[in-house]
């Protein structure tokens, strides 16, 4: 239930954030959205007095990189792709993470991509298609550049998970996200003061509502949400971990027409039903033959 509740969250997530688009610059977005996560997770690894003694280069390498692609480019990537594109399809893409997520597991772990994986990547890129063809004109226009965005961001997202996978045997799951998330939103913070054009008060708090959504996002989304998911990494594997992402664009998708009153098309559904089989068969384990003795 606590991951279904996560993930709840997540689906609304994409609609508080593609609503904040609109509000700040997308740096600045991003900066202060993680900011928020940290703060939080510093304040739970002060109560839980988890204290990280010692790393070697290795832990201490992997640990950049997780911050690097799962909350530098991943979070610069997530508010970018939703400037240009729609909620809906943020949230239809993102059900491609546990297809991206079990294919990059069996990689990295060296695990044999069977014919039914193989089919399910095809039929879950084709499902990311034909959503990026939902918009008027097709073609590279600003808005399927912004899904290929956040198709990116769903990438960098799940191959941080997978080394993730390989922390957890040593470290603990809420020791990894606060690091990932300081190396992250560091140099979140350093782009967003480099590239804002301004830092005056009213750019960085325009507003009461504005800000009470980055809490939510910073907070719950974020910094609660993906203790749960690292947690659950640390505790079933990155691959069955990532079967629950079904519900991130369900629910997506629902927020999405209810708070923005955004539609469904003809590609969307046919995108959907894609991305979800081909999702199916690349995360179901493939049967072994039965042997008759």
């Amino acid at each position: 239930m606590t991951l279904i509740a996560a993930m709840v969250i997540w689906g609304l997530n994409v609609t508080v954030v593609k609503q904040l688009t609109t509000s700040f610059d997308t740096s600045m977005l991003a900066a202060l959205r993680m900011a928020v996560a940290l703060a939080v997770l510093s304040g739970i690894m002060v109560w839980k007095r988890q204290i990280i003694l010692s790393l070697d280069r290795k832990q201490m390498l992997t640990l950049i990189v997780c911050g690097v692609l799962m909350v530098y480019l991943n979070q610069l990537l997530f508010a970018e792709g939703l400037q240009r594109s729609t909620a809906t399809n943020g949230a239809l893409i993102m059900a491609l993470s546990p297809l991206v997520s079990a294919v990059l597991a069996a990689i990295m772990f060296r695990e044999r991509l069977s014919l039914q994986r193989l089919l399910g990547v095809a039929l879950g890129f084709g499902g990311v298609s034909a959503v990026v063809l939902s918009h008027p004109g097709a073609g590279l226009s600003s808005a399927s550049i912004g899904d290929l965005m956040l198709v990116a961001g769903v990438v960098s997202f799940a191959a941080g998970g997978a080394l993730v996978q390989g922390l957890a045997r040593s470290l603990h799951p809420l020791a990894i996200s606060w690091a990932i998330y300081l190396v992250g939103t560091l140099m979140l913070v350093v782009q967003a003061a480099v590239r804002s054009p301004s830092l005056a008060f009213e750019v960085v708090f325009p507003g009461w509502w504005q800000w009470a959504l980055i809490l939510f996002s910073g907070v719950m989304a974020t910094a609660l949400s993906n203790l749960i998911w690292n947690r659950a990494i640390a505790s079933i594997g990155v691959a069955r971990t990532a079967v629950f992402l079904y519900w991130v664009p369900v629910f997506g998708v629902l927020f999405a027409a209810m708070l923005l009153d955004e539609r469904l098309t003809t590609w969307h559904l046919v995108g959907f039903a894609a991305v979800m089989v081909g999702t199916f068969l690349g995360t179901r384990p493939s049967v072994p033959p039965s042997s008759n003795s």
